[in-house]
């Protein structure tokens, strides 16, 4: 006669999460003296953050968190939660979770190691690699760390393979990780444009909309400045930041997901229902869904672009993914379209 079924696991053993908080305390301690200390920094909107971690912790997880936001410099994450008070920098369970490129993040045991305890995921980017794209396991694991605990007596594998040989800690599978928090770039390089505008937004942010369950709720930002401490085009010594500049945060109201996203919600479950996972992929409505979706989460960052006197978007072309096409194939260039720096580096 069986027993019950195990239980899935709470959080990783004791050693990790110990040197986790020594990672993200550290990274956020060095974050914040930069940005105060060696910068001017405004921020607009921060209790919207603040107010809602603090609920998530007292009150408990109902649902995940999903912050995004445009991508102006290498050191955006983690120099941004440098806007945090200390007394965040060790709470494991209430810090964002980001996305990492594997190829930069990821290189070998040591940065590896170094990355996952910060809370990032190895991502892949489909400029460096065929494996990227929108179903790689690593949005997998995002998706589950949104969602609330699955509901298989199975219990979960502790580790993950981004491409069937490698692995890496799958946070998805402690339940004290689920309702996570995820914070995401989607325009996904470095883009700096003499306007500040935005690039079009990549569809794994709707997949994080579209898929998680329950719906997050949902904070847009928008940060100005940054490109000033890491400008693409800085001379030697290149590797350094540099000092002096003006940094701006504007963090926008959280919402939840379904009062923003309800009918596109709703259209996804729809075809979901019809038990075809290919459909799901390259349906005509799948991709019409998932278009929607990311334009929808940019006209929110655009809405606090323009909060800060920063001049109207003109083209609504510069939303679709096809506009961009045109750029060249390269790791570094002056993109034809709005004239900004690009480092796919």
């Amino acid at each position: 006669m069986s027993g019950p079924a195990p239980a899935p696991p709470v959080s990783p053993g004791l050693h990790w999460r110990l040197a986790s908080m020594a990672v993200m305390g550290t990274v956020g301690a060095l974050s914040r003296g930069f940005l105060y200390g060696l910068n001017n920094l405004e921020v607009t909107g921060l209790g919207h953050l603040l107010g809602t971690l603090d609920r998530r912790k007292t009150l408990g997880r109902e649902r995940g968190l999903l912050t995004v936001c445009n991508h102006v410099a290498v050191l955006d994450d983690p120099l941004i939660w440098g806007i945090l008070p200390l007394r965040y920098a060790t709470d494991l369970e209430n810090l964002r979770w980001g996305l990492g490129a594997h190829d930069i993040c990821f290189k070998n045991r040591f940065s590896s190691t170094f990355f996952s305890l910060g809370q990032v995921l190895p991502t892949r980017r489909l400029w460096h690699s065929p494996l990227g794209g929108l179903y790689q396991p690593t949005m997998t694991q995002a998706i589950n760390l949104l969602s609330s605990p699955p509901k298989s007596t199975l219990v979960p594998k502790l580790s993950f393979s981004t491409d069937g040989t490698d692995s890496f800690p799958a946070p998805a599978a402690y339940t004290a990780n689920c309702h996570a928090w995820i914070h995401v770039f989607p325009e996904a390089c470095c883009h700096q444009s003499p306007d500040s505008g935005l690039r079009y937004f990549k569809w794994g942010i709707s997949r994080l909309i579209l898929e998680s369950d329950p719906a997050p709720e949902f904070i847009p930002m928008f940060i100005h400045g940054t490109q000033s401490i890491m400008p693409e085009d800085r001379g030697w010594p290149r590797f350094l930041p540099r000092v002096g500049k003006r940094v701006r945060v504007v963090i926008g109201e959280p919402t939840d997901v379904d009062r923003v996203f309800g009918p596109h919600r709703a259209a996804w479950k729809r075809l979901v229902d019809r038990g075809d996972t290919e459909l799901l992929k390259h349906d005509p409505e799948a991709v019409r869904l998932r278009i929607e979706v990311a334009k929808s989460v940019r006209s929110e960052i655009e809405k606090l672009r323009e909060s800060i006197g920063l001049p109207r978007e003109e083209d609504e072309t510069a939303a679709l993914a096809e506009t961009w096409s045109k750029e060249p194939n390269k790791r570094k260039f002056k993109s034809p379209v709005d004239g900004s720096l690009i480092n796919r580096h």
